[in-house]
């Protein structure tokens, strides 16, 4: 992965439950970037250099996934809950020294980075989600007919074990092309860097990432909807200035016709933005992507 993340270092870092493999590179403010499915932090690697000159920045492989470890799961889910992957991720910012920083997630990480906020407020400077709704808006999404059809993959991920890793399992390589061009806009594998791919499926043919990410989207189904719950009960709200960003053709504006109009409901100070992009907007639309986070990263959001 060196011709991805030059000048880059590698490290694994204890987390909360959690061996997590990071990048490291740059300088200045800290800035967690978190990857989502089916993915690696790999994904990252189209806009890496170009943040790295102005922030210090960090890109795990959340638990699960990638090179990091592989927690047993708990039979309430917990064990893979966004609320235990967010305290891996403090725990290493921690070790690397820094007690605030900034925060962008994609898909899955971005719910990771959205619960983070909510539990960690002291913690989060900035915030910015790619393509996504929150989680129990997302459910209410698959209430619907295209939505159901287009988010498949929620439902059948969160079957019990082991019925979707088996069936992922018979042949693993076919089941992330196709999920991964089919969320593009243009449903090819085009965006994807030869050596990103390959890392992606290199992993993905691990069956116990296979069951990590299945994991991944039971607590998705369960615990992740509970404390989502609870926050709305409890009159909670994302406090860290937001970013809320999507594809055209992506998640985020199936589950709504305006993902900032959702996030509002969620966050005091929240602003948004459309990229042209699917879902995969930081390899597909990586310069759009980056034009419009640096700035907000940069605090010129006031």
């Amino acid at each position: 992965m060196s011709e991805l993340f030059a000048g880059f270092a590698e490290q694994t870092i204890k987390g909360d439950g959690a061996d997590i493999f990071v990048r490291t590179g740059g300088s200045g403010n800290p800035l967690l970037l978190i990857h989502g499915f089916p993915q690696t932090g790999a994904m990252w690697h189209k806009m890496a250099q170009q943040l790295a000159e102005h922030f210090f920045v960090v890109i795990p492989d959340i638990r699960g996934y990638g090179r990091s470890s592989k927690p047993a799961n708990t039979a309430d889910n917990v064990a893979y809950s966004k609320r235990a992957m967010a305290n891996d991720l403090v725990a290493v910012m921690e070790r690397l020294g820094h007690g605030r920083f900034a925060v962008a997630g994609h898909d899955r990480g971005g719910r990771v980075a959205y619960r983070m906020a909510l539990d960690h407020h002291a913690r989060v400077d900035t915030l910015v989600t790619l393509d996504i709704v929150p989680t129990m808006e997302q459910w209410n999404m698959l209430a619907r007919v295209d939505g159901a059809v287009d988010s498949y993959h929620w439902p059948f991920l969160a079957r019990p074990h082991p019925f979707p890793e088996r069936m992922i399992e018979a042949s693993a390589d076919f089941y992330l092309d196709t999920t991964l061009a089919s969320w593009t806009a243009g449903n090819t594998l085009d965006a994807f860097s030869t050596a990103a791919l390959e890392d992606y499926r290199t992993h993905f043919r691990n069956t116990e990432v296979v069951h990590a990410m299945c994991n991944d989207y039971r607590a998705g189904a369960t615990c992740d909807v509970e404390h989502d719950r609870a926050a709305i009960d409890e009159g909670r709200k994302i406090t860290a200035p937001m970013l809320a960003m999507w594809g055209e053709t992506g998640f985020g504006r199936k589950a709504a016709s305006n993902p900032l109009d959702v996030w509002k409901r969620w966050a005091h100070n929240v602003s948004g933005a459309a990229v042209n992009s699917g879902h995969f907007m930081a390899e597909e639309a990586p310069e759009e992507t980056l034009a419009a986070m640096l700035p907000f990263l940069q605090g010129l959001h006031a």
